[in-house]
């Protein structure tokens, strides 16, 4: 006779254990101590097997009944439900450690290992830390689209879009790791690019009249400030290359016989080296800074130790304290206040392009551009540096 809760209620532990029969394989067993466990005995290959279904009155009886026809089912199918339950069990605690935060790591180890820059690393393990703190401890297979949309869409209302955009691409990257290592299936960012607003890009401050950028050059030589900090803006404007090359840029880098910097491509944005032809103003800077970078490794060191480079904020500190505002200049203008001036006078884009060190998407035109460009790139850096001293004697205007 099927069993009803009245009658497990009134049934008294004994001794020793004993059991309630419900029908079809499925009981009750009542221990000493008087907890109550459903089982469920069953054959397989014509072996007598136990499945435990789990306690009373967690488990109610309609619950324990429609357990034991899923595993009445699953022995039609050629399944045995206590071997399934088992790797359910292992899946269940694998999915529970490959957690999206674990994966995040492995995905960031894997950039350092493959030369990522240490911006490119503290940009990525911020997202993981910060923007990603909801879904960090979740199983990765578990994610679903809302979560991860409503995760971005809360990192856009804050103002932040760009960000968002970033953050999309980071969890798309861990999720493509985490399905080439066969812990997810899917990508569930993937479909969600045209549901965030698009960022508001903001065109970074720089001086583009060839007058002003004149005073601006005087007030570099003028600078009262660490000597070091002159040299490197003085070798920014020279060079326009990218700030935080310059800052990092080490005396090993540089040939003076074919008066060429070489800068390695774990340190410029295209991952590739960029070569810089240098002027003979650019050469005269940094013969002046041999000397005094001679104890370390870099050639514009910090002002506290020759060991480390100046800092990311040193140069735009500086402008701001020869009274150029924020909106005015900044130290990654340069490269802007380049590429207009020159083209405005009308050199060649490509050549101006490829002076700048940015990718060209064909890689067939990238690669001829890269030598055939090389004499026009020296001319131009060479014609770039006589310019500025040309600036320099603008009356203030």
């Amino acid at each position: 006779m099927p069993l009803s809760h009245i009658t497990i209620q009134h049934s008294k532990p004994r001794d020793k254990p004993f059991k309630l029969a419900d029908g079809d394989g499925l009981f009750l067993v009542i221990q000493p101590n008087g907890s109550r466990l459903w089982r469920y005995r069953y054959r397989f290959h014509g072996i007598e097997r136990s499945l435990s279904i789990g306690p009373f009155p967690k488990v109610t009886i309609a619950e324990a009944r429609a357990r034991r026809e899923q595993a009445k089912e699953q022995i039609a199918n050629g399944v045995d439900p206590s071997v399934q339950k088992r790797l359910d069990r292992i899946a269940s605690g694998m999915a529970a450690r490959n957690t999206f935060g674990l994966i995040a790591d492995e995905y960031i180890e894997r950039l350092e290992a493959n030369g990522a820059s240490a911006s490119t690393l503290k940009k990525n393990r911020w997202y993981r830390d910060i923007l990603a703190r909801p879904i960090k401890s979740r199983p990765i297979a578990d994610i679903t689209p809302a979560e991860i949309l409503d995760l971005l869409q809360r990192i856009e209302r804050s103002g932040r879009r760009e960000s968002a955009h970033r953050m999309r691409g980071f969890i798309g990257a861990v999720f493509r790791l985490a399905i080439v290592t066969l812990r997810a299936t899917t990508d569930p960012s993937y479909a969600l690019g045209g549901a965030l607003l698009r960022p508001i890009t903001k065109p970074r401050a720089a001086i583009t009249d060839e007058k002003r950028f004149g005073g601006l050059l005087r007030a570099i030589d003028t600078f009262d400030g660490y000597p070091t900090i002159r040299a490197a803006l003085q070798f920014c404007a020279l060079t326009f290359a990218r700030p935080g090359e310059v800052r990092l840029a080490q005396r090993s880098e540089i040939d003076f016989d074919k008066t060429v910097w070489r800068i390695p491509a774990e340190r410029t944005k295209m991952r590739r080296q960029h070569e810089v032809p240098l002027a003979r103003q650019a050469v005269e800077v940094l013969r002046e800074m041999w000397p005094v970078s001679e104890l370390g490794d870099y050639i514009f060191p910090s002002v506290r130790t020759y060991q480390r480079p100046l800092s990311d904020a040193t140069f735009n500190a500086a402008l701001r304290r020869m009274g150029f505002a924020k909106d005015e200049m900044s130290a990654h203008g340069f490269r802007a206040t380049a590429s207009t001036i020159l083209n405005e006078r009308g050199f060649p884009p490509d050549v101006i392009e490829a002076a700048l060190g940015h990718q060209d998407e064909n890689s067939i035109r990238r690669a001829y551009n890269r030598a055939a460009y090389w004499p026009e790139r020296v001319e131009l850096m060479q014609k770039w540096a006589d310019m500025l001293d040309e600036f320099r004697r603008l009356p203030a205007g």
